[in-house]
């Protein structure tokens, strides 16, 4: 086995475990470093366990441990830094444990990094550090929301988009985006940043909490309700995750050139869709129309987020390729080739 492996926390997660994925197909060694706190995500590290033999190096530990945290990183090369508090919900309800996991674990990869030296970091952010967009005019159609200039509509919300951290997720989030730009730059880590939006696909559990189409999909096929939170016009632009683990790939053969910028990521405007849109193709794949129930609009929900991916485009040469229905699609045939999990009702995220 190769001496360095390619590190990435929260591995055992949706997105860790395909990107584990698709280096254990090119025989390259993976280290996960994962509390495996997620309920269900046990099973998709057996996966790759038993699919790759003697490939897959596991670390069960927590990013708030600084020793746990500079062993892991000793010994990596790319890393990916996926591990974290994922839900706007669970840092209301606990904000010290959210800044924990996902700015002081951020901090103590970067600090091991300064220390190693050796090391690429893709580090994911999240879409909620634009806040609410104040700056884009919105318009109500019958189905979505809309930006009222056509040409935001058109592109997406860029880069250049003012920072807003609303709740305790998005300051954590946020901060730890911001220290991991400012490492590249004060210290000359090698070090870039995905704002993310909307990723779905193969070996996501979706929860009401962080997920919302792998949830509305397994609803849909267990014929449950799904429970929407405002008027269900809210609009995300959705990336299938084969897309983004290209992307990701992408970034870290480029590094050197990339490090320092922050980049939105998802499936732009072509691939944008509402929660009631999103709803409705899930009744047509399906054959089966879903039951709604409402309840007030949450804390910090965004109406409107399409990434403006023209900056990672021209920096990466990446466009997406799956558009949503083939996407939902994919993660329906997943889920049946998965009976267990499609019949399971999902826990909150804790």
């Amino acid at each position: 086995m190769q001496d360095r492996y390619i590190l990435i926390t929260g591995g055992a997660g949706f997105i860790g475990t395909n990107v584990a994925r698709s280096y254990l197909e090119e025989d390259r060694p993976v280290h996960i470093f994962d509390n495996l706190s997620r309920p269900g995500v046990e099973r998709n590290l057996r996966e790759l366990q038993d699919a790759y033999p003697g490939r897959v190096r596991v670390t069960r530990g927590d990013t708030w441990n600084r020793a746990e945290v500079e062993k892991a990183v000793s010994s990596a090369d790319a890393i990916y830094h996926f591990a974290a508090q994922v839900a706007v919900t669970t840092s209301l309800q606990n904000p010290l444990a959210d800044l924990e996991t996902n700015l002081l674990g951020t901090l103590h990869i970067l600090e091991a990094m300064r220390k190693y030296g050796r090391n690429s970091l893709l580090f994911t952010s999240t879409n909620k550090v634009y806040g609410h967009l104040r700056g884009i005019e919105l318009c109500e159609t019958e189905s979505r929301y809309e930006p009222a200039d056509a040409a935001i509509a058109s592109r997406g919300a860029s880069e250049r988009e003012p920072l807003e951290f609303l709740s305790p997720y998005g300051c954590s989030k946020g901060s730890a985006d911001q220290y991991v730009l400012d490492y590249a730059h004060s210290f000359g880590i090698r070090a870039a940043v995905f704002r993310m939006s909307c990723i779905y696909g193969p070996y996501q559990l979706g929860s009401e909490d962080q997920g919302w189409v792998a949830h509305f999909l397994r609803q849909a096929m267990k014929a449950e309700p799904v429970t929407i939170y405002g008027d269900g016009k809210q609009v995300r632009d959705l990336l299938f995750v084969e897309d983004l683990v290209r992307a990701m790939r992408l970034a870290q053969e480029k590094m050197e050139r990339i490090s320092g910028q922050a980049f939105n990521l998802g499936g732009g405007p072509e691939n944008s869709a509402s929660l009631l849109e999103v709803l409705r193709e899930i009744e047509d794949l399906t054959e089966t129309p879903v039951a709604i129930e409402w309840g007030a609009e949450r804390l910090a929900d965004q109406h409107w987020y399409v990434a403006d991916t023209s900056k990672v485009r021209r920096a990466l040469g990446w466009r997406p390729k799956v558009g949503i229905r083939e996407g939902i699609r994919a993660l329906h045939h997943w889920y049946l080739q998965r009976p267990s999990l499609a019949a399971r009702t999902q826990v909150q995220v804790a």
